[in-house]
């Protein structure tokens, strides 16, 4: 296992329904004399489209093709199999868009990191697939770095499209690219319904599934801050000392999709408060290394907490 971080194979991550475009990005990238100087990479392709690979247009040739179209045989040993056969020193993945991010992440082998990872979708049938598969969209959109709206057309409204995105994440650029070759970025403005200026911020009941996207996707905004809000204490044996889970459940897209969201809290002054009581609870956000999120995550040090009735809507949204 590489005990230093230049020492991962970089994984280029790129995620999309059928036809939605990520094998003619793929190619066109690796066509990029700037990305493909002579690196060995493996390029893994999860699904057979109607577009194959053309290797003769790429400047460098030091490339291994590898297709896997069964998810069964989508795992850690068969990908660590393929990835040290081929001797790569990259990887860029065509995921399957009928496959889950639990899928991707369940066979990432251990020598491997993410580098990047970029949503692609046909604007034309995009809508489509939103109402007829939303969970399979939010699991993508919930990840990506970049989304990418191709074959988008004069007559499609730029507004629906953000929100949907920004429905799930706040954290990924959004890029139209329109039928005539023209490609234009999402500038539109998406403020937050909260004040995040001052040095405490109250956050109303509706509003916490926006502020816990928000201090997920950027917790050093908030890193200092005294947050107030009302939300569940979740208590467990295995948590360390004076240490509890403090969050809200939340739907993102429907009832199947339903999760408790939380952030660790730091219980030094010994308020007391019971598994799954709903409370109101005051302090101040520092940004660190903590057990529970295995790295870095927002630790909420209590200086308030108190019994509290449950919201109106006890399963926050972002609607």
């Amino acid at each position: 296992m590489p005990n230093k971080e230049e020492e991962y194979i970089p994984i280029y991550l790129f995620l999309g329904f059928l036809e939605s475009g990520k094998t003619k990005f793929i190619q066109e990238t690796l066509e990029d004399k700037r990305f493909n100087k002579g690196e060995k990479t493996l390029v893994l392709i999860c699904e057979e489209g109607i577009e194959e690979f053309d290797i003769s247009k790429m400047p460098k040739k030091n490339i291994v093709f590898h297709t896997i179209e069964d998810k069964a045989d989508f795992t850690e040993e068969n990908f660590t199999k393929i990835l040290r056969e081929s001797g790569a020193e990259r990887v860029v993945v065509e995921f399957n868009g009928m496959w889950t991010m639990e899928d991707f992440f369940g066979a990432m082998p251990e020598e491997t990191t993410l580098a990047q990872i970029m949503f692609f979708a046909d604007a034309t049938t995009f809508m489509n697939y939103n109402s007829n598969m939303r969970s399979l969209v939010v699991d993508k959109l919930n990840v990506t770095e970049m989304t990418v709206f191709n074959r988008f057309d004069d007559s499609f409204d730029p507004n629906e499209y953000h929100k949907l995105v920004r429905g799930v994440t706040r954290r990924s650029e959004i890029v139209y690219e329109y039928n005539d070759g023209r490609v234009a970025y999402d500038d539109i403005e998406d403020p937050l319904p909260f004040d995040t200026e001052g040095d405490e911020v109250t956050i109303e009941d509706k509003d916490f599934a926006l502020w816990y996207r928000d201090i997920m996707d950027d917790p050093d905004k908030y890193d200092g801050k005294i947050m107030h809000f009302k939300a569940i204490v979740a208590k467990d044996k295995k948590f360390p000392e004076n240490t509890f889970a403090i969050g809200r459940h939340i739907m993102t897209c429907c009832v199947e999709d339903i999760q408790y969201c939380w952030l660790v809290a730091q219980n030094d002054k010994g308020f007391g408060a019971e598994n799954k009581e709903w409370v109101n609870i005051s302090g101040k956000i520092k940004v660190q290394k903590h057990k529970m999120y295995r790295g870095k995550g927002p630790v909420l040090f209590v200086q308030d907490m108190s019994k509290a009735d449950q919201p109106e809507q006890p399963v926050a949204t972002f609607y």
